[in-house]
């Protein structure tokens, strides 16, 4: 009989197809397992798959006795409480670099979206006010890449990834990370630094406590009103609520967004602004980064019934 999983945050069906025929998974829709199984069906779970962002603590852990083995879906694994898995005896595995390029690719993608004001242009085209020969300050020409100072906060697969593709464009590359890497590109000794250096800051560090809302008020105010701020990591890493005053008053160009505060993000301040480009979450949303990503769970899973360390695991 096949290894039982339990699937603890919601998936759509598709993306656990592959998975599912190598395992038997037990879909808890994200749901706490125990609003869907019973006592005895949890007391056999030894493995399960989880997205890197949400929320599993020790008294979720707690739920399954005999859990040795929790796999990330993706890269991220922000969400789990790694203390509490290694007080458990559980190893935790996740899905490395599996998405950096689709990632990176939407990284630039915000960037150009924002620094090149699409979203306006598209407006002005579809409201006939082009046509009409309607003059917009919207329109008017904004600086190109050519020169521009690109910063990169985090020098991880990302990041590198990042670097590299804006580079393509002809700007400078700056970043900060914890450590110094071994890359074509300039080193500021802090953020602080590299905020005051750039023109486009592109936030792809990992989440953690040393990052949580490590691009405050003070760091958008050193960007500059001729600076943007993208962000591709985690939605904590921004406070979003000086972001939101720093476009407000202007103390800031712009920014393009992938995550947030809170997910999902529902209509609010941040969403009025013609000057903010917004995508849901869909970074590593790309078939290619799927296919890496199961394939990194499926190595995890595979290795940990079979008695050997996980393919992939959280260092």
């Amino acid at each position: 009989m096949p290894d039982k999983v339990l699937i603890f945050s919601r998936f759509p069906k598709a993306m656990m197809v592959r998975i599912g025929q190598r395992f038997e998974l037990m879909d808890a829709a994200g749901k706490p397992p125990g609003e869907v199984f019973t006592a005895d069906q949890l007391s056999g779970i030894r493995a399960m798959i989880t997205a890197g962002g949400t929320p599993l603590g020790g008294a979720m852990m707690d739920a399954m006795p005999k859990l040795a083995a929790i796999v990330c879906y993706g890269t991220g694994y922000d969400g789990v409480d790694l203390a509490a898995a290694a007080q458990r005896g559980i190893t935790v595995g996740h899905s490395p670099a599996a998405n950096a390029s689709a990632v990176a690719d939407l990284a630039v993608t915000l960037m150009l979206a924002v620094t090149r004001r699409l979203l306006p242009a598209d407006e002005y085209v579809r409201s006939g006010n082009w046509s009409a020969a309607k003059p917009s300050p919207l329109m008017r020409p904004q600086p190109g890449n050519p020169g521009r100072r690109v910063g990169v906060y985090g020098m991880g697969e990302i990041g590198r990834k990042i670097a590299s593709r804006v580079a393509a464009f002809e700007t400078e590359v700056g970043y900060f990370s914890r450590s110094r890497h071994d890359v074509p590109y300039q080193y500021l000794p802090s953020l602080e630094a590299l905020a005051e250096w750039c023109s486009v800051l592109m936030i792809a560090v990992r989440v953690g406590v040393d990052t949580h809302h490590a691009v405050d008020a003070n760091i958008l105010r050193k960007l500059g009103k001729e600076g943007y701020v993208v962000n591709i990591s985690r939605g904590s890493v921004i406070d979003q609520a000086a972001l939101v005053d720093a476009l407000a008053e202007g103390s800031i160009a712009g920014a393009g967004l992938d995550v947030f505060a809170k997910e999902p993000h529902a209509p609010d301040v941040l969403t009025g602004f013609p000057n903010v480009v917004l995508t849901p979450h869909v970074g590593g949303h790309t078939i290619e980064s799927h296919v890496a990503m199961q394939d990194c769970v499926i190595a995890n899973l595979e290795a940990y019934f079979a008695g050997k360390p996980l393919a992939y695991p959280v260092s």
